[in-house]
């Protein structure tokens, strides 16, 4: 059986959202007009901060992936016919980077949408951060068969991992199994790199440290954070390489990432694992609610590998249910930045 994928909508958020507010409207009194202009004034604010990021040119991973020769579905035909008559790439090439997310188990709602033992879902939250790039997904579904995964793998140009809690059984597997075709992309002559986001993080982790009990315990619920740049740590060729230097700053100074974890690594335990310590290089570290330090992002040596123990694609996403982030343009830019 295919598991039933589940993708939060935020077209169906902002539909909802539009009805709530309609009946929101027939029982609370008008705002003020001195209200509303401080509201406007607010948005223009954090628009004008927009604006400069997203003009960015896309992420180095995504423009360094290598085009594959398939046209998605919908994609056959299509073109501007004013500009038939010019010379035009390959029409058997899809250049517009694909990145395919796999699926976590669950609903994503504790069961109040799907209870199905094979309901799988991907937050939106994710599916945004990468269309924010200028890319496409494609859901890689954790439980689907094994020709069908490994035909999209075939399709795509990179992968994401998310968050979660399942650290075991068939997830576990596919992710190692992933995480292997990743690798032998790579040695192969194909850069594809790998996100992997929180739970992703831990996962690599074991995986690589063929350490079970490589994680520790941390105090990282819903809390904001520095990200303190190691000592040794050369942004250059990582994914902090084109921040602008007073934004690199402030991510020192001001708590502006997104943790939402239960689990991680320590310092001292990822350096005293040769297998995890010779195949990620530290690039920062943060501390918990109890002051307890543990690894926050790390890179790759030899592959384009990163790894978050920190959230950059969902506050933007779904800000209403993260109270602990300060909304502000230092905030904006930060997670604008990374997604390009």
């Amino acid at each position: 059986m295919h598991s039933r994928f589940h993708c939060n909508s935020i077209s169906d958020f902002s539909d909802n959202q539009r009805e709530q507010d309609t009946n929101d409207s027939q029982h609370r009194v008008a705002s003020s007009a001195s209200s509303s202009s401080l509201s406007s004034a607010r948005y223009s604010e954090i628009w004008n901060c927009l604006w400069t990021p997203l003009l960015i040119s896309l992420s180095k991973e995504m423009n360094s992936a290598k085009a594959q020769s398939i046209l998605l579905p919908g994609e056959v035909g299509l073109g501007c016919p004013r500009l038939s008559s010019s010379p035009t790439s390959d029409a058997a090439l899809y250049f517009r980077p694909v990145i395919g997310i796999l699926s976590h188990p669950g609903d994503g709602a504790s069961g109040r949408l799907n209870n199905a033992t094979n309901a799988s879902y991907i937050a939106a939250s994710y599916v945004k951060f990468v269309e924010s790039a200028g890319a496409r997904v494609i859901p890689l579904i954790y439980n689907e068969p094994a020709e069908i995964l490994a035909e999209k793998l075939s399709l795509v140009n990179g992968v994401l991992f998310t968050g979660g809690k399942t650290k075991r059984g068939l997830y576990y597997e596919i992710v190692e199994r992933i995480f292997k075709h990743v690798l032998e992309k790579n040695d192969s002559g194909d850069h594809f790199p790998l996100f992997a986001i929180c739970l992703g993080f831990e996962l690599l982790s074991m995986i690589i440290s063929k350490d079970d009990g490589i994680l520790e315990r941390f105090n990282a619920l819903d809390q904001a954070s520095t990200l303190q740049f190691t000592e040794k740590s050369n942004i250059g060729g990582t994914v902090f390489q084109r921040f602008p230097p007073e934004l690199l700053k402030k991510l020192t100074t001001d708590c502006l990432v997104m943790q939402h974890h239960q689990y991680g690594v320590s310092p001292e335990r990822f350096q005293e694992n040769p297998l995890l310590s010779s195949f990620f290089r530290i690039l920062t570290t943060s501390k918990d609610e109890d002051g307890k330090v543990y690894v926050s992002t790390v890179q790759a040596y030899n592959y384009p590998v990163s790894a978050f123990q920190w959230h950059p694609e969902v506050v933007l996403m779904i800000l209403w249910i993260f109270f602990c982030i300060p909304y502000n343009c230092n905030f904006t830019s930060l997670y604008l930045w990374f997604s390009l």
